[in-house]
């Protein structure tokens, strides 16, 4: 089963070719959710498309104006972390695209993963997985 999961996935990057810094669709970074918002609130809160910022070649978009602005005096904060793909794959050496349901925050810092299965997975060895998954994140941006 869990091999089948991430044999899944991976075909799935590989048809989308994801290969980029920061996971985003139609030019959206989180899929439009505000990254201050899972620290400061504690959930998924979808931006707005008023309240925007540019950084890192996508859009950004925020709930309110404090949340853009902490954003905008240190993005490194609230990024989330392997550009917002899967925290799984990445252990794994690949990019995959990640859902907003299944963020994590961990010593300060924002993960996702692919789904929530793959989330459970994550989960149960995720110091392991973030060691390896920080060292294989250095690799993937350097294919870009």
């Amino acid at each position: 089963m869990k091999r089948t999961l991430i044999f899944t996935v991976f075909i799935f990057c590989t048809f989308l070719q994801v290969n980029a810094q920061i996971f985003a669709t139609a030019g959206k970074a989180i899929n439009g959710y505000d990254p201050v918002a899972f620290f400061k609130s504690s959930k998924a809160v979808k931006g707005a498309d008023s309240l925007f910022y540019q950084w890192k070649g996508v859009t950004w978009l925020f709930s309110d104006k404090e949340n853009m602005n902490a954003f905008k005096e240190s993005p490194e904060k609230y990024i989330p972390q392997y550009g917002g793909y899967c925290a799984y794959g990445t252990a794994d050496g690949h990019q995959s695209p990640s859902q907003i349901d299944t963020w994590t925050i961990v010593d300060d810092k924002l993960y996702f993963n692919y789904n929530s299965k793959v989330k459970e997975m994550w989960a149960k060895d995720q110091k392991a997985l973030i060691m390896k998954a920080d060292s294989n994140w250095l690799k993937l941006k350097k294919q870009e």
